[in-house]
């Protein structure tokens, strides 16, 4: 109004200026009720204009008094609005401490104000999960199922519920009511993998994949790991079936974890193992050099070497080398120079290529490693010491996924299962064989250990089997 008052001011102004500079004033008269007035036309104006913001300003105060119980009311909502949010913040806070009692007060006050129904009832729930008032929490967790916006926080709270009562048939149940809501939840999906992972039920898991991945719940990246690593699982339960057509599917479902992810070495071990046994060593050779160059893994090479068997020490040690140059700058592909110089019996290279490895960590395989270059170059007192060092070292994750038979990720159905849910989210490998402190493959050679005057030993480059004993090495056996 005040915007409005001004322009037509300017306007009037204008106006009596207009009249003023033509010098013809001009005269207007008026007559009410037997009156007259006679009178410029200018002071006609200005008379007019104020009369006319008289009456607005009294029709403006009419509004004011006529409205103030609204303003009232607004007021009073607003301030409960404020104090409602004040205790819902509290009381989260109270629930983020642990403080149950606090928050279940916060939350009771909170609902008398009933200003945020939903937040209210959240916090209901949380803050009787703090106080350990199982009932009560799933009261406040069921009612949130009658309103369609709180159905996902609902069976996510019973879900929870459920799990630390041990009811999982009935943790399972909310999980798939809520994933079956049109609009569904990352948390729902994953339990339901989870609980088909653990019954070994891989196909219904590539199917859980497929519908949340359409569904837009798990971005591709995660839906194509959990696949690879899916059909990757499946194929080792089918890799011993005494058919042959479960053998071919096997090795069809490892190609195809292989395809969709270099980086996943139990699926690509697979693939070549049975490519292998089909006589195909090219696609083989291919699906290990391509995983070499995504993610290099000691059961990689390991298997790259036995691809063949009926090849000379120089002949396996070109191929050796022809696999480490795929990625020559990665620590695994500096391991494998040394292992091919001691397959040719080069003293001098494996000490050289020994040399590129003193900047890492040692654990038990690098002073297993370096302890054979030592000892293959005649350097006797330093293989001793690097063997004491190795005593005493770390074992490497990676290493323990070969088996004391040297057979790679030989993991039971469980293990699997958990691979399945690491490797999707975060593409990592998760290691059950090192977390178990299963034995492995050895990692330190066997080395006389008096300091006697003993000629050079011939160092086998090949790998030993482990013995639990680690302070009295026993004679190991070596692998084929």
């Amino acid at each position: 109004m005040i915007r409005a008052s001004f322009v037509l001011l300017l306007l009037v102004a204008a106006a009596v200026g207009a009249l003023t500079l033509a010098g013809e004033p001009g005269r207007a008269s008026i007559t009410w009720l037997g009156w007259r007035a006679d009178m410029t036309a200018a002071a006609a104006i200005l008379i007019a204009l104020g009369v006319g913001l008289l009456a607005a300003f009294i029709w403006r105060m009419i509004l004011w008094v006529l409205g103030a119980p609204r303003r009232a009311e607004r007021a009073r909502a607003e301030a409960r609005r404020r104090q409602t949010l004040d205790l819902l913040g509290r009381g989260f806070v109270a629930v983020a401490a642990g403080d149950g009692s606090e928050a279940l007060r916060l939350s009771k006050k909170a609902a008398e104000l009933a200003e945020a129904p939903g937040l209210v009832r959240v916090l209901a729930a949380q803050s009787a999960e703090a106080a350990g008032d199982v009932a009560q929490a799933q009261a406040a967790y069921t009612a949130m199922l009658g309103f369609p916006e709180m159905r996902l926080a609902g069976h996510r709270g019973l879900m929870q519920l459920a799990l630390g009562q041990g009811a999982r048939e009935t943790a399972l149940r909310h999980a798939q009511e809520a994933y079956g809501e049109k609009r569904s939840a990352r948390w729902a999906w994953r339990a339901i993998l989870e609980a088909r992972l653990e019954a070994g039920d891989w196909e219904g898991g590539l199917e859980l994949v497929k519908s949340a991945l359409d569904r837009r719940i798990v971005p591709p990246v995660v839906a194509e790991r959990a696949r690879a690593a899916l059909l990757a699982a499946s194929a080792a339960q089918l890799e011993h079936a005494p058919e042959p057509r479960a053998r071919s599917l096997a090795r069809d479902q490892a190609v195809e974890a292989a395809k969709l992810q270099p980086a996943f070495a139990p699926g690509v071990v697979m693939a070549a193992r049975l490519l292998a046994q089909d006589n195909k060593l090219g696609r083989a050779t291919a699906a290990l050099e391509s995983a070499w160059r995504a993610r290099p893994h000691p059961a990689l090479w390991l298997a790259y070497r036995d691809l063949k068997t009926d090849e000379t020490p120089r002949q396996r040690a070109a191929r050796l080398a022809q696999l480490a140059a795929v990625n020559p700058t990665h620590r695994e592909s500096l391991i494998l120079y040394v292992e091919q110089a001691l397959v040719t019996g080069d003293a001098a290279g494996a000490l050289s290529a020994a040399r590129a490895l003193e900047p890492e960590p040692v654990t038990a395989r690098i002073a297993g490693l370096m302890a054979r270059a030592a000892f293959a170059a005649g350097a006797v007192d330093e293989a001793r010491m690097w063997l004491a060092r190795g005593l005493n070292a770390p074992p490497e994750p990676d290493w323990s996924d070969l088996d004391p038979e040297g057979r790679a990720f030989a993991y039971h159905a469980s293990d699997w299962a958990r691979l399945v849910i690491t490797f999707a989210e975060t593409g990592d490998l998760i290691h059950p064989r090192h977390e178990r402190r299963e034995r492995t493959l050895r990692e330190l050679p066997d080395l006389p250990i008096a300091y006697a005057n003993a000629g050079p030993m011939l160092i086998e480059p090949v790998l030993y089997a482990v013995d639990e004993d680690y302070d009295q090495p026993e004679a190991g056996r070596p692998l084929p």
